[in-house]
């Protein structure tokens, strides 16, 4: 009989999901992932993680495989934005540790976030939603150009685009409300349009009520705003950190929230901090990874503990630098192979180079964290440093894309 269970509802296909899982291992606990696919995940078969094939939208049919275990479930929890409001539902109906689910899903309903912010006073953009691209444009009309459209319920900066223009506010929302598959998108019952902010973009990552640190965020070209590195932590006079700190911990407060990890991205504009959006999760992009290398903190055990019940204090081991680095895909097409991860390895201060596309894989330029190839993380006596030599790694990653075959039409005449 086991000794007890950590049961995950889904997961990411990359990265965090499989920490999750060595992580309650190394809590002397047996992971169980609840999917509707458990072979999406590459990680559950190569691992040999527990699975059962349910649909985790359904509260009864997740209460039940946990009440059949052979064993006490120990906690519920999920490494997938998407499900950990499902997951405390769950932890809570188990008598489990677990955060507010009803915040957590007021939070990931980006118009209700917008507001509850705006009522408790935190600037922030006007931002209004949209059912359809004609009400889009009629928001960004009202809001004033440049906007930015965004899902209502998406992540990781997909289907996310500045608009300078009313008929690219009407692509944008269309792209969304249409048929946001093609995004990697669940249907989208609408679309925010929120006025664009100018500044420098940062995430303060927090834990319960506590500031980890602040991440200084490096995006690529507008209109879109794929995430291309992290230097932590972000290099800032003491007024502004202080300034970032408290706007994101005012957020959190606002919205319920200062269970476990939290993930705030603000603008750091003219008028001060705004807030962009609240996570009620921990940060993606390896950011968690790239913290512990600075900090000696590792966010995805605390975590996990925290699902178990445990608390304590966040005792960083060491103050030093770190940044990531990622290559990510210019081009639609096939991808041939990527080569030079063994050399970035090589570099002094490279702590880790990761490959994240296989060959022969087919590749569309989705304008988001799904376009990344590659990454490399360094470390380094502060984040200038580490940022200089992940910057250099990456030079070393090439990706070569066979260009995609042309369509079959009809033949010429």
């Amino acid at each position: 009989m086991s000794a007890g269970w950590l049961v995950l509802l889904e997961s990411n296909t990359t990265g965090s999901g499989r920490q999750f899982c060595r992580a309650a291992v190394r809590s002397g606990l047996r992971p169980l992932l609840l999917s509707r696919d458990p072979g999406r995940y590459p990680y559950v078969a190569q691992d040999g993680v527990a699975s059962r094939v349910l649909d985790p939208a359904d509260p009864a049919a997740v209460l039940a495989a946990c009440r059949a275990l052979p064993g006490p479930v120990r906690g519920v929890t999920s490494s997938s934005e998407y499900w950990v409001a499902a997951a405390g539902q769950a932890a809570r109906e188990l008598g489990l540790p677990h955060p507010d689910p009803d915040a957590v899903r007021a939070c990931r309903d980006k118009p209700t976030q917008r507001a509850r912010l705006a009522a408790a006073g935190l600037p922030g953009p006007a931002a209004v939603a949209a059912a359809t691209p004609a009400e889009a444009v009629e928001a960004a009309a009202a809001v004033g150009l440049p906007v930015v459209v965004k899902p209502v319920a998406g992540t990781g900066s997909i289907g996310v685009r500045r608009c300078d223009h009313l008929v690219d506010v009407r692509v944008a929302a269309a792209a969304v409300l249409g048929d946001p598959a093609p995004l990697g998108l669940p249907p989208q019952p609408a679309v925010l349009v929120e006025a664009y902010l100018p500044g420098p973009e940062f995430s303060v990552e927090t834990f319960d009520d506590r500031v980890v640190g602040i991440t200084a965020k490096h995006l690529g070209p507008e209109p879109h705003f794929v995430e291309t590195g992290h230097d932590f932590p972000a290099p800032l006079p003491a007024a502004d950190r202080s300034a970032l700190a408290g706007a994101a911990v005012a957020a959190l407060r606002a919205l319920g929230l200062g269970w476990g990890a939290a993930h705030v991205e603000l603008r750091l504009t003219p008028g001060g901090p705004r807030v962009v959006e609240v996570n009620p999760r921990l940060a993606g992009g390896m950011i968690p990874r790239m913290v512990e290398e600075a900090t000696g903190l590792d966010l995805v055990s605390r975590q996990v503990a925290r699902a178990l019940g445990h608390t304590g204090r966040l005792r960083p081991s060491r103050a030093r630098g770190a940044a990531i680095r990622f290559l990510v895909a210019g081009s639609a097409g096939r991808l041939v192979d990527v080569r030079g991860a063994d050399q970035a390895r090589s570099v002094p201060g490279v702590v880790e180079v990761g490959v994240l596309a296989r060959p022969g894989q087919e590749l569309t330029v989705r304008h988001s964290f799904q376009d990344r190839l590659a990454y490399v993380i360094a470390g380094g006596d502060g984040p200038a440093s580490a940022a200089g030599t992940a910057e250099r790694a990456l030079r070393l990653v090439t990706a070569t894309i066979a260009a995609p075959a042309p369509a079959r039409g009809r033949e010429a005449s």
